[in-house]
Formats: C-alpha cells, structure tokens, sequence
C-alpha cells in the first residue's frame, strides 16, 4: 500500500487521494462488504444516538446496528442495502446499537421498515450488505466541544466507507487516534496541539485521504477537501 510521505510544514490547505487497495483491510473492525442475513426489527428512531451524530429530524432511512458487529462504532455512517422478503430493498444509514440485538440484526426506523413490511409484522428476515454510494460534499471533521489543545476529539462525518483508522502528523510521523465506541478519535495530547491539523483517514477499502490545514475549532465542523472514492 503506497502511504502518504509526512511534511514537515501543515500551514497549507491540501488533499491528497493516497491509495486504494482491492481487497479491504485486515483490521480488528467488524465493519465487512460481505453478504449478510438476519433479521430486522423496528424501533422510534428519535433521540440521540450511539454514533453521536447531528442528525437532521428529516432523515429517516437510519439504523441501529447489532451489538455483536457494533464494534468500536465501526459501522457508524456506513450505508447498508436491505432486502427484506418480499424482495423489495432499501438504503439506510447506520447511526445507532442495538445492544439487545444478536449477529445479523438490524433495528431499522419505523420509516425504513415500512418499505420492507407492515409495522405489524414487527420482525421479519433480511439480507443486507454495505454499499457505497456517491454522497454531497467532501468528508467533515467535527471537534467535540470539550476539546482542547491538550485533548484531542474529532469525528469524521460524510464519509462515504466506514472508516478504520484516523492519524494526525506530529513531528514528521503518523500518531494514530484511537477510536471510541460513540464514534470518536480521542486521545490526550503529549504538549499542546497544533493549531492547524494535518489528517490522514483510511478507510475500510484500504482508501487513504490526507487533509492539511484543518483548523482546530472547539464545538465547529471543519469541511476537507474530497470525498473517498467508490468501492472497489
């Protein structure tokens, strides 16, 4: 895998689309392409979630995950086709876990489980899979509000794969950021941050994109500069 070479300034505003592999990582996350089956169930998708998103009350096709492929919120963000048994599918966004829920399940919004069945029905089997479909607009990077130059929490949002890996450069090196089950990289700093970040995010496809001069922002959401490409 070709990876990005470090530079020693990240004053400048620059993306850089590094590699893409044809097969996806070997990492511990459960986040997978492979065919799936299980079952799918509905719940009243309002509320915060897991993953810790802003999410508009207007998106509806969102999904709960189950507890046992959740993972270190491996899943957050990722689209995921469902088909139910009628053959009908549909597209939903994972945003939440589902902590009762074993290997297979998906909990849809009650929106996105009336287009497989009647609500009535309250259970039915699936097969679904991840997908990757085109989004609007270049990944984002939200720093929590408790961030500080001493502690670092960023989330990636818009991102079209689920994601493995996030690193930021320090001293010409890759430091990675560990990733948190409600879907963000944290970690304490070893001196005061930089004021500009240099961002490196893998994706599960092997997918690297390098994003310079993100400004840190305390509670702001900071856009990159492209999107990840389809997968493979």
């Amino acid at each position: 895998m070709q990876t990005a070479k470090p530079k020693p300034s990240i004053a400048t505003a620059a993306l850089t689309l590094v590699c893409s592999l044809l097969s996806p990582l070997q990492t511990h996350a459960q986040a997978t392409p492979e065919p799936q089956q299980g079952i799918a169930t509905h719940y009243d998708a309002t509320g915060p979630v897991s993953c810790a998103f802003d999410l508009d009350p207007r998106e509806r096709m969102i999904a709960a995950m189950n507890e046992a492929q959740y993972g270190q919120a491996d899943w957050c963000g990722a689209q995921v086709r469902v088909e139910g048994p009628q053959g009908n599918s549909i597209v939903v966004r994972i945003v939440n876990r589902c902590p009762e829920c074993k290997a297979g399940h998906l909990d849809l919004s009650r929106e996105a489980f009336a287009q497989l069945a009647d609500l009535v029905t309250g259970k039915v089997p699936i097969r679904w899979q991840l997908v990757s479909l085109p989004l609007q607009g270049p990944i984002a990077y939200h720093f929590k509000r408790e961030s500080n130059p001493y502690w670092l929490a960023v989330q990636v949002r818009n991102h079209r794969n689920p994601l493995v890996r996030l690193e930021y450069e320090a001293g010409g090196q890759w430091v990675e950021v560990p990733r948190k089950d409600y879907n963000y990289f944290e970690m304490q700093l070893p001196g005061r941050g930089p004021r500009d970040y240099r961002f490196r995010v893998t994706d599960l496809f092997g997918h690297q994109l390098v994003d310079d001069g993100i400004r840190f922002r305390a509670n702001a959401t900071v856009k990159g500069q492209t999107q990840f490409p389809a997968a493979p």
